[in-house]
């Protein structure tokens, strides 16, 4: 099993970060540009990964209390994940994104795996930005 973790501080309040974190129909805005999500009938979704050209059965729950998003394959396991929203003191949150791959062949290596949450949670302070400054102006 290999794990991957980053952590990106936003400048926006928990509540307003995972609520943009958590759209479903969204997430093709912040994710890697290679992977789509389309909402079966949730938790149940299907994950389209444009590297392989494959269709994998997920699922992906929103837990809004704990401000936590949880996602995985449903037939093997071969990933899984979160993402954790935290409060910082000042009104800033921090996210944070952990993977877990069970199956080598899912995994697309150290740097590949870096390189891509790094810019996941910048596409996502990115749309968060763009919504609170919408939500101010």
């Amino acid at each position: 099993m290999t794990e991957y973790e980053r952590s990106r501080t936003m400048p926006a309040q928990p509540e307003h970060v995972f609520d943009q974190a958590a759209h479903v129909d969204q997430l093709d805005s912040w994710l890697p540009g290679d992977l789509h999500v389309r909402a079966d009938d949730l938790p149940a979704v299907t994950v389209h990964e444009d590297r392989q050209n494959d269709d994998t059965r997920a699922l992906f729950q929103a837990r809004p209390e704990q401000l936590r998003l949880e996602w995985g394959t449903r037939d093997q396991g071969a990933y899984s994940g979160w993402l954790q929203v935290a409060g910082l003191d000042s009104g800033a949150s921090e996210v944070t994104v952990h993977l877990s791959f069970f199956d080598d062949s899912h995994d697309p290596g150290h740097q590949a795996v870096q390189d891509a949450l790094d810019s996941s949670l910048r596409r996502l302070e990115e749309q968060v930005r763009l919504r609170v400054d919408d939500a101010a102006g």
